[in-house]
This record gives C-alpha cells, sequence and structure tokens, in this order.
C-alpha cells in the first residue's frame, strides 16, 4: 500500500480503524435519534473498572471489559425501561461508578500498568493481528445485526410508543441496542480510548445531519465521516508525530464544523 500505509502496523490500524469507524457511527445514529449520546461514554467507563479487572487477574482486558460493559448496558436500559431513574441520571451513576471502581482496581497494583493506559487513551499503532482479527469479528457481528434488525431499530428510535403499538418487541429491541452498544465500545476502546469513544460514535452523526435529510442518508454519511475521519487521521498521526485516536476524533469534530459552517453560508444566502 502506499504511504502512509506502507508498513505493517499502519496497515493492521486501518484495517482496525475502518471498522471502528464504521460500526461506531452506525450504532451512533440510534442513540443520537434517542437522545442517549452519552450512553456510550457511560458504558466506557464501566469498561475501564473491566480492563482494570482483566490486567489484575491476568485475563485478556478485551473479554472482562466487554463482560462488564454488556452487563452495564443491560442494566441501564432496564432501569431506564422501567423509569426507577431517569436515563441520565442512571447513566451518571455508571459514569462515575465505573470510574471509581477502576480507579480502585488500578491503585491496588503497585504501578500503573501501561496496558490500562493504552486502553484508556487508545493506541491503535499497536494492535496485534490477534486483535484486529476479534475486532472484525465483532465489527461483522455489529454490522450484521444491524442488517437484520436496523428498519425496527430506526423505528424505535423515531417513536417508541408508535413501534409498541405496532407489535414491535420494544423491549427486546432496546436490548440489542443495549448489547450493540457495549460491543461497539469494546471495539472501539484500543482505537480511540474509552475516554474518546463516544466521541467517535456521535461527531460523524452530527456531521451527518447536516449533510443528509433523511435516516438512510444519515446513516451512510456518518459511517463515511467515521471512515474518512479514520483514513485521513491516521495520515496526519504518521506524519505528524500525534496520537492517532486523539487525532481521528479531532478529524471528525474538523468535518462536523466544516459542514456546519457551509451550511449555515447557505441558509444565510438564501435568506438573503
Amino acid at each position: 500500500m502506499p504511504w502512509p500505509f506502507d508498513r505493517d502496523y499502519m496497515q493492521l490500524a486501518l484495517v482496525a480503524g475502518l471498522v471502528v469507524g464504521g460500526c461506531a457511527p452506525l450504532i451512533g445514529v440510534f442513540l443520537v435519534q434517542r437522545r442517549l449520546s452519552l450512553m456510550g461514554d457511560g458504558i466506557g467507563h464501566v469498561a475501564f473498572a473491566g480492563v482494570a479487572a482483566g490486567v489484575l487477574t491476568d485475563v485478556w482486558p478485551v473479554w472482562t471489559a466487554l463482560a462488564a460493559a454488556v452487563v452495564a448496558a443491560l442494566v441501564i436500559e432496564r432501569l431506564r425501561s422501567r423509569g426507577t431513574a431517569q436515563g441520565d441520571v442512571v447513566l451518571s451513576l455508571f459514569f462515575y461508578g465505573g470510574l471509581a471502581a477502576g480507579v480502585v482496581l488500578v491503585s491496588s497494583t503497585d504501578s500503573l500498568d501501561s496496558s490500562v493506559l493504552s486502553y484508556l487513551f487508545g493506541q491503535i499503532l499497536t494492535v496485534e493481528r490477534s486483535e484486529v482479527a476479534l475486532i472484525v469479528a465483532l465489527g461483522a457481528l455489529i454490522v450484521g445485526t444491524v442488517a437484520i434488525c436496523g428498519r425496527a431499530l430506526f423505528a424505535m428510535a423515531v417513536d417508541e410508543e408508535w413501534a409498541r403499538v405496532a407489535g414491535l418487541p420494544v423491549g427486546a429491541l432496546n436490548a440489542v441496542l443495549a448489547v450493540l452498544t457495549a460491543v461497539t465500545v469494546v471495539v472501539a476502546m484500543r482505537a480511540v480510548g474509552l475516554l474518546l469513544v463516544a466521541a467517535i460514535m456521535v461527531v460523524p452523526v452530527a456531521a451527518a445531519q447536516v449533510l443528509a435529510r433523511s435516516q438512510l442518508g444519515i446513516l451512510l454519511w456518518s459511517v463515511a465521516v467515521g471512515t474518512g475521519s479514520v483514513v485521513v487521521g491516521l495520515g496526519l498521526a504518521r506524519a505528524q508525530g500525534l496520537a492517532p485516536g486523539g487525532t481521528i476524533v479531532l478529524v471528525a469534530v474538523a468535518v462536523f464544523a466544516i459542514v456546519s459552517g457551509v451550511g449555515a453560508l447557505g441558509r444565510s444566502k438564501v435568506a438573503a
């Protein structure tokens, strides 16, 4: 492959990044529609506790993070759907509780393991073939599930009460979306880090909402912005020696700023 993807580690990073850049906004579309944009952040902090538990128990942190994230996602959805607490309150509980649990687990070791930092801040340039294979497999699971349940998920996201009246299994669909969010967080944590995982799920969707006028258009543009941000971000990271995860997110933010500015300029000209 041409520069900057002429090295093996860059090619592995590109494959993992494209999966993340495509899958994260794919799930983010449903979360933004339901005003649950911070759900990825809340689950990400619980996944941090799972990573710390994996480091302490000598278990591959991906598995412990996945287990913690899925359980947290299902509990959050259960509490939200039953009206036990408001959605933002539930997310806050898991946001701070997960972060506190991770800090306590990490502090119980003699030193801060570098692998914990790689999951917290992301280090896509060091992913191994086994990690890329798992990321691709989980990505295929996400895409396949959305392909099967996508229309029902869109209907529920737009109007949950209508979906219930129409006979859709709203409870099961909510659980599916919660699990998909958890899996997406785990898929993305090595690429952009748990601290920025919500950004790569939400920012491309925000840009797509400016560019598109239909649900399908928003979904396609979200994936395009996400994957494009990965390619450009990885290239800039190698060229300038920047942190790849943060650079990818900044590229997505820049795309949102540009399309928003162009859109506002166009509206002002029409009004004039």
